[in-house]
């Protein structure tokens, strides 16, 4: 295949952090057009990487015939309609998590995308790290057993300073079950399969933060039943006073079977614990080097800080998928996935009771 023209659709940080340093590893990839309904965003962004077209109406974007492939970084309201347009027009389509404000409209971005026969990505960022992907193939070989208990726990202090769009549920849909839960209910769905059915909570604590109105959760925490049989506990939370953000607070995964357990901690990328039954406790179990980098990545897993690089290879994978015509390894049917039980789990908040999920 000949060059790949992309647009990227939202031009804020996640764009500039993330998603522009994966796509300058690709070969033959060129971002070509940008937009952003802020003009000053916009602008910064194609100061930064001059590009010559750029535009706040992302219809006239999607429809451009000298573009191929779309990556979707807008607040979430706006994900289903962008992803939709895209792919009726012949573009492959990377979109931010979560997909959409509800389950219905996430299927639908799915099953636009299968029936346009377009390549279709959820930037589940975190399949990505090397030893989630350890993780994964060590329960895919049988090393756990029968799966008993899945546990996660992300705990962040963002006090109450202004997160933007993050903050207006007309936007966002939800604050931290949606921001930063959606990727360990991920986790779940990758290491354990489906779940069966859920008790949740959620809570504002902050209903102003640094002078905006907010109306997101602020916490959140789910208790699940998977289809296998295992159980699962999951929270997360913006207000863990004193513990810092980002990879220098609290981040963990924990798995427990039949035949061992195993953790994982966000600050430990190539690193992983593991105990045997019948044995010591935990011990540290390193990353093979071949899990350090995505199959088919040219990055340097020796250059740059192993806690960012690593979200580079998704834009590798998602170009790979696009020059091979095969499935992205995290489609829009996964983000969906996420997405019901998001959706289950503010039904649960909200009526008091146990939700069961579609089979």
């Amino acid at each position: 295949m000949s060059q790949l023209n992309f647009a990227i659709i939202g031009c804020g940080g996640i764009t500039l952090q993330n998603h522009l340093p994966g796509l300058a590893l690709c070969q033959e990839v060129k971002v070509t057009a940008l937009c952003d309904n802020n003009p000053a965003t916009l602008e910064t962004a194609r100061q930064q990487t001059g590009v010559a077209v750029a535009s706040t109406n992302w219809e006239d974007i999607v429809k451009r015939d000298d573009i191929q492939a779309v990556i979707i970084a807008t607040p979430n309201l706006f994900h289903p309609p962008i992803a939709i347009a895209a792919a009726k027009s012949g573009k492959h389509v990377l979109s931010e998590k979560p997909l959409a404000l509800n389950y219905a409209d996430a299927k639908a971005m799915a099953d636009t995308a299968d029936k346009a026969g377009v390549r279709h990505m959820t930037a589940f960022t975190y399949r990505f790290v090397p030893a989630m992907r350890y993780l994964h193939h060590l329960v895919q070989r049988g090393d756990l057993g029968q799966p008993y208990h899945y546990r996660s726990c992300r705990l962040q202090d963002w006090g109450t300073r202004n997160v933007g769009w993050r903050q207006q549920k007309k936007l966002a849909g939800t604050g931290e079950l949606g921001d930063m839960l959606s990727h360990r209910i991920d986790f779940a769905h990758h290491l354990l399969g489906p779940m069966k059915r859920l008790v949740a909570n959620v809570k504002n604590l902050t209903p102003i933060r640094d002078g905006a109105p907010n109306d997101t959760d602020d916490w959140a925490a789910i208790l699940a039943e998977f289809q296998n049989g295992a159980s699962g506990v999951l929270e997360s939370s913006k207000l863990a006073s004193g513990v810092n953000e980002s990879w220098r607070s609290p981040d963990r995964v924990e798995l427990n079977g039949s035949a061992a357990s195993f953790s994982f901690t966000t600050g430990c990328w190539n690193e992983l614990q593991f105990g045997k039954v019948d044995g010591p406790g935990l011990k540290a179990l390193p990353i093979p080097r071949e899990f350090f980098t995505w199959p088919g990545s040219p990055r340097d897993p020796g250059v740059g800080d192993p806690l960012i690089t690593f979200r580079y290879d998704q834009a590798v994978e998602f170009v790979n998928a696009i020059r091979e015509q095969r499935p992205c390894s995290v489609t829009f049917h996964d983000g969906a996935r996420a997405q019901a039980v998001m959706n289950a789990a503010v039904t649960s908040a909200e009526t008091r009771v146990w939700v069961d999920l579609p089979a």
